[in-house]
């Protein structure tokens, strides 16, 4: 998410932060009500400084927490999410849709196509059944990163810069769609 960051505040203020585990060099993340209230935290502090609409992005694991403050705190001041690499697929291979399903604000799903955390087919089944509007930006040839292959960069004459660059295009694209 770090490196999203200097591309992320042309957009607008960003507010970054890390769960707990992270802080405490643990590899096990907390349990769910734990990230979730980080997350709280993170969402009141800014709220206390920022008074606009708030767009919550994430990577990987802090999308997903994102979608699950989004559902439990209901603010009006949560305008749309953002998932980078959205961890649909569990390390036990279950399918972790309730709170997509449940989810009533925008979202942008950025999914690179080789990402095994959530592959696309299961990923078009789950946005079939999701009442939230949703869109999709999928980076071909990217990982759950979305860090594509230096060969397949190579073949395509686009660097990883570009296609970094082109995410946020698409969620500027979003963005002006829903806010």
């Amino acid at each position: 998410m770090q490196s999203f960051r200097t591309r992320l505040e042309r957009l607008g203020p960003v507010q970054c932060f890390d769960y707990a585990y992270q802080n405490e060099g643990r590899k096990t993340p907390d349990r769910l009500p734990a990230l979730v209230g980080a997350h709280k935290s993170a969402f009141d502090a800014l709220a206390e400084q920022h008074t606009g609409p708030v767009v919550l992005v994430g990577k990987s694991m802090g999308g997903r927490i994102g979608c699950h403050l989004a559902n439990e705190c209901g603010s009006d001041r949560i305008a749309a999410l953002v998932c980078l690499g959205y961890p649909l697929v569990g390390q036990n291979g279950s399918v972790r849709d309730q709170v997509l399903l449940d989810l009533e604000k925008p979202i942008l799903f950025v999914q690179g196509s080789r990402d095994v955390m959530c592959p696309l087919d299961q990923l078009d089944a789950v946005e079939t059944r999701m009442r939230a509007h949703h869109e999709r930006f999928v980076i071909e040839g990217g990982d759950h990163s979305l860090q594509v292959r230096k060969g397949e960069l190579k073949t395509s004459g686009r660097t990883q810069e570009q296609v970094d660059e082109s995410v946020i295009e698409r969620l500027r694209q979003f963005l002006e769609g829903v806010l």
